[in-house]
């Protein structure tokens, strides 16, 4: 049995990238930290210990003598985002298939099956599951670096993969590329990993730029 020690700094970092995510907290306004850490009753040490980590993670951005900002979504990072998910995850995924032991199938297995649950539930639920998902595709080559490029580039897009399934009939789609990819996965078909992977992240690239496109001309 594992025991994962969490920090403080850790736990206020994930409350506060839900927030963000969620659009909860107002884009390029001064976080209120006095406010931030009496509500969550915490000082504002390991506070600014998280706010550093999400400008780090490129969620937030900070200004002299102002603070930290909530960076806006824009359709020059979605593109930024995606071009480099696929010019390192497709071949990542399709690498740790060939190496995926028994106990990598059943965490893949297990990933899925809690994304698909949470396909009921709220959406910002489903971001996070999505990322462990997709994460776990990559784990088992045991390439420390580009697992950690993988899940940087995963929580940036977080807020994009919310934007992308508002639409109805987004959620049932993704849930069908998701399958069908764990399945090529499961068989060790790298080919068909790495194709696979390939289209559903250029698929919901493109769902991203007629959003943008969109709210341009609306």
């Amino acid at each position: 049995m594992t025991i994962v020690v969490r920090t403080l700094a850790e736990r206020i970092f994930d409350v506060i990238r839900e927030r963000i995510v969620e659009g909860k907290l107002p884009v390029m306004e001064p976080v209120r930290q006095d406010a931030l850490a009496a509500e969550l009753g915490v000082s504002k040490i390991p506070l600014r210990e998280a706010l550093a980590r999400l400008e780090h993670e490129g969620l937030l951005t900070s200004q002299a003598n102002r603070g930290w900002f909530v960076r806006p979504m824009s359709s020059d990072q979605a593109e930024e985002i995606y071009q480099l998910r696929l010019s390192i995850e497709p071949a990542a995924a399709a690498y740790a298939s060939t190496l995926a032991e028994e106990a990598d199938r059943e965490a893949a297995i297990k990933a899925f099956e809690v994304l698909d649950a949470a396909a009921s539930g709220n959406l910002t639920d489903v971001a996070v599951r999505n990322r462990e998902f997709h994460v776990a595709l990559v784990r088992p080559a045991k390439r420390l670096l580009t697992t950690q490029l993988v899940e940087r580039l995963e929580v940036l897009a977080e807020r994009y993969v919310l934007a992308h399934l508002e639409p109805a009939g987004r959620g049932d789609r993704a849930h069908t590329e998701h399958r069908d990819l764990l399945e090529a996965w499961l068989a060790g078909d790298a080919p068909r990993v790495k194709s696979l992977l390939t289209s559903h992240i250029a698929s919901t690239l493109e769902d991203l730029r007629a959003h943008f496109n969109s709210e341009q001309t609306g």
